[in-house]
C-alpha cells in the first residue's frame, strides 16, 4: 500500500507541477536559471558522448558492412540509429546523471535545512516555486540537447567514415539523407524520423525533472538523505527513461510505419 501511495504523489507532482506553467506567477528568472543549469552546462558531457557514440557506430557498421561490400550505407546506419534512439536515450541518461542528481541535492537540502518549510510559512507553494521551473526546462532543453547529440554524433560517423573507410564526405551525407527519407513524412513535411527523436527526449525531459524533485521534496534523515536521495533519483531515471523508450518506440512504430 505504501508503494501504490509513492506512485500516486509521484503522478501528482508531476501533474500539478504541468498545470502550474500555465498558473501565474511565472517565475522567469527561475525558469531562464534552470536553463543554463539543464541545457548550457550539459553541453559538454553531450558532445563528447555523442560524438564518440557516432565514431564507434561507424566504426562497428564498417567491419560488418565490409562483409558485404556495403560501406557506403555507414551513414544510413549511424544517422538511423543516432536520431531515433542513440541520440535520445543517450542523452537521456547523460542528463539523468548530471541533472537528475543535482536537482535532487538541491531540493533535499533545502528540505533538510527546513527552506522549503519557510517557503511554505510566505505562502509561496514549493511546486511552484521550485519544481515547475525545473520541469519546463527540462522540457524544453532536452530536445535541443538531442538534436546536437544527434548532429554530433552523425559528424563523428562522417570522421571515420571518411578518414579509416575512405567514403567521401558528400556520399555519407547524401545516404543520411536518404535514410531521412526513406523514414517517411508526417504531415508531408515532418520526417517520422525527427518526430520519434524529438517526442522521446520530451518525455524524458519531465520524466528526468519529476523524478529528481519527487525524491528531493521527500529527502528526510539530514545529509545522508540527500545522497540517498540523489543514488535514487539517477537509478530511478535510468531504468525508467529505458523502459519507456521501449513502449514509445513499439508506440510510434505502429502510428508511423505504414
Amino acid at each position: 500500500m505504501k508503494r501504490v501511495h509513492t506512485v500516486q504523489d509521484y503522478f501528482v507532482l508531476g501533474g500539478k507541477s504541468i498545470r502550474f506553467i500555465f498558473a501565474r506567477p511565472f517565475y522567469h528568472q527561475d525558469l531562464v536559471q534552470q536553463m543554463e543549469e539543464i541545457g548550457v552546462k550539459s553541453l559538454g558531457i553531450v558532445l563528447l558522448t555523442g560524438f564518440f557514440t557516432g565514431m564507434v557506430l561507424a566504426l562497428q557498421s564498417a567491419v560488418q558492412l565490409q562483409r558485404f561490400g556495403a560501406t557506403i550505407y555507414i551513414g544510413s546506419l549511424v544517422s538511423g540509429s543516432m536520431i531515433r534512439e542513440l541520440g535520445p536515450v543517450l542523452a537521456g541518461l547523460m542528463v539523468a546523471g548530471r541533472v537528475g542528481s543535482g536537482i535532487a541535492a538541491q531540493l533535499g537540502s533545502m528540505r533538510v535545512t527546513e527552506q522549503i518549510d519557510a517557503l511554505n510559512t510566505l505562502g509561496t507553494d514549493p511546486i511552484k516555486k521550485l519544481v515547475t521551473p525545473r520541469v519546463l526546462a527540462s522540457l524544453i532543453m532536452l530536445p535541443v540537447l538531442t538534436i546536437i547529440n544527434d548532429l554530433v554524433g552523425i559528424i563523428g560517423g562522417n570522421v571515420i567514415a571518411k578518414f579509416l573507410v575512405g567514403i567521401p564526405s558528400a556520399l555519407y551525407w547524401r545516404t543520411v539523407w536518404d535514410q531521412i527519407i526513406s523514414g517517411g513524412f508526417s504531415f508531408g513535411v515532418i520526417p517520422n524520423d525527427f518526430i520519434q527523436g524529438l517526442l522521446k527526449p520530451f518525455v524524458f525531459g519531465g520524466l528526468i525533472a519529476v523524478t529528481g524533485c519527487f525524491f528531493g521534496l521527500g529527502t528526510t534523515g539530514g545529509t545522508e538523505g540527500v545522497g540517498l536521495a540523489t543514488t535514487r533519483t539517477v537509478v530511478t531515471s535510468s531504468i525508467l527513461i529505458l523502459v519507456i523508450d521501449y513502449f514509445l518506440t513499439q508506440l510510434l512504430l505502429a502510428v508511423l510505419v505504414v
